[in-house]
């Protein structure tokens, strides 16, 4: 909800905010009968404002201004006279403000408004006597009659700070600079339908102040990720979106066309294979943030459309890469939020310590007491001990139970089961930033073997709250070896698809009716 800093006690019918709170102030009833907008339709109310529109141009004033000489920002009003003591005007000041209508409340021969821009917020102190005087006879009947809340307005004049402390604009001049169509959301309440907020961000970011602080936080988050690479002597380039052939990444491509080529393309569905020749063709550092397209399920934690930052440093391995990300999200921490130590969903997240570092099948252990890994290949022998696992770990949540086992059922491997097994039951509970390393080669096609421990590689993915945020490893730059794991790959989803469509003929043979 919007904070409005407005002065007095506000009366009952004002308190409900929004369209309600300026009807007691007359703002929505004109001389000829207009009809109040707190108890009409959308089209009505956008009917009563393009009408005041019309009165704004009968009066001589252009209701969609061209430009505005803005003087201050709120926040710089709001720091430079901070020291200004209550019941205080400076008379000498000439300020000019901009921004949008939040509250507006009308008291006899004084009108309050809460003015916000992209900075802050600050009010209005309209004094009808006082604008009349300087603006013209009928100056404050204007801002009565046809100034609603949503409207853009400019305002000039001095600056008080009144008898209960609010800092204001002594208003001398008022000016429309866009007149709203449509009333803001319920002010006091803000916007709470969910999808709304998502269909209507512009809404959204009006209303809520922590949207806004969002947007401002992933904007310092990404400038905070360029800046650090680029000190460390990285090139940003920019690679295709449309691709002939999808790679870099198992997923499920979004398919578009040609005209002029007459053929297919896909949009990319990672940034890697191009970022990759570069290094080839001897840029040593280079990182893309790029967006990635991939046509697959949507949920809190997948959207079909997102922004990564992808990077590739030579002579470096997964070591390197630990200490450059470790530092990369502290910065950005510190950068968004001013502190290294972060507040998420009731948690204290510590990003200032090291970050923990520990093998997923230590992970694994510690969850369940399952050491995965000594089973070799006794791929049997570590699915029955995988389901003990999961029906003793799990037991409160049957389904999440049933799930699990379904996967660790048809793991192809005991590197698969594994990952399975530290999805379902350690995963959630990283909510310190962790490091979790030596993944199965089975799920690493990418990944060098680890140079000391057979079976796994030297890969991470970095933890905090419960999800992963970063993956990395030593690159594999054996070709030979590249090209067998991505063999064994295509041929077992060739063989997943075999299987499903299979599956589908016996379904379609089995079928029947009376």
């Amino acid at each position: 909800a919007v904070h409005t800093a407005a002065e007095g006690k506000k009366p009952k019918a004002q308190q409900k905010g929004g369209e309600k709170a300026e009807k007691k102030g007359g703002s929505e009833k004109k001389k000829g009968g207009r009809p109040a907008q707190s108890a009409s339709s959308p089209e009505e109310i956008r009917a009563v404002r393009l009408q005041k529109a019309d009165d704004l141009r009968a009066a001589g004033q252009e209701p969609y201004a061209y430009r505005f000489e803005r003087s201050h920002y709120t926040s710089e009003l709001q720091e430079q006279y901070g020291p200004l003591e209550a019941g205080v005007e400076d008379e000498s000041a000439h300020v000019a403000v901009a921004g949008r209508v939040m509250a507006k409340r009308v008291m006899g021969k004084v009108a309050f408004v809460v003015l916000r821009d992209d900075r802050g917020t600050v009010q209005l102190y309209v004094d009808r006597g006082r604008l009349d005087a300087a603006a013209g006879e009928g100056a404050f009947a204007s801002l009565k009659a046809n100034v609603d809340v949503g409207d853009i307005i400019g305002a000039a004049g001095s600056v008080k700070r009144t008898e209960k402390g609010e800092l204001s604009v002594v208003t001398q001049h008022l000016t429309v600079l866009t007149k709203s169509l449509q009333p803001l959301p319920d002010k006091w309440h803000g916007l709470a339908d969910v999808e709304k907020r998502y269909r209507q961000r512009y809404l959204d970011m009006i209303v809520t102040d922590e949207t806004r602080a969002t947007f401002r936080a992933r904007s310092k988050i990404v400038s905070t990720i360029r800046r650090h690479l680029e000190d460390k002597g990285f090139l940003e380039v920019e690679t295709p979106v449309l691709e002939s052939v999808a790679g870099g990444a198992d997923a499920r491509p979004f398919v578009t066309y040609h005209n002029t080529l007459r053929r297919d393309f896909t949009l990319r569905i990672a940034t890697e294979l191009h970022l990759k020749r570069m290094v080839v063709g001897g840029f040593e550092r280079v990182f893309e943030l790029g967006r990635i397209f991939r046509n697959e399920g949507i949920s809190a934690r997948h959207n079909p459309e997102f922004t990564t930052v992808e990077l590739y440093q030579a002579y470096a391995d997964y070591n390197d890469m630990m200490e450059l990300t470790e530092a990369i999200i502290r910065d950005c921490a510190v950068a968004s939020t001013g502190s290294a130590i972060v507040e998420y969903q009731g948690t204290s997240i510590d990003f200032n310590k090291p970050f923990r570092r520990v093998t997923m099948n230590d992970l694994v252990k510690e969850a369940t007491g399952v050491d995965v890994l000594a089973f070799g290949s006794d791929l049997d022998g570590a699915k029955a001990a995988a389901a003990s696992a999961l029906a003793s770990t799990l037991a409160d949540d049957r389904s999440a139970v049933r799930a699990a086992a379904a996967k660790v059922g048809a793991a192809p491997s005991v590197g698969h089961v594994l990952n399975e097994l530290f999805e379902a039951t350690a995963e959630a509970s990283l909510m310190q930033p962790t490091f979790v390393l030596e993944h199965p080669t089975e799920i690493s096609p990418l990944a060098k073997p680890h140079r000391s421990k057979p079976g796994v590689t030297e890969r991470f993915e970095l933890f905090a709250a419960g999800r992963e945020h970063a993956n990395s490893f030593s690159e594999l730059t054996d070709p030979v070896e590249q090209r067998r794991r991505f063999e064994e790959q295509h041929a077992r989803h060739k063989a997943d698809a075999d299987a499903a469509r299979a599956a589908a003929a016996a379904e379609a043979a089995a079928g029947g009716g009376d």
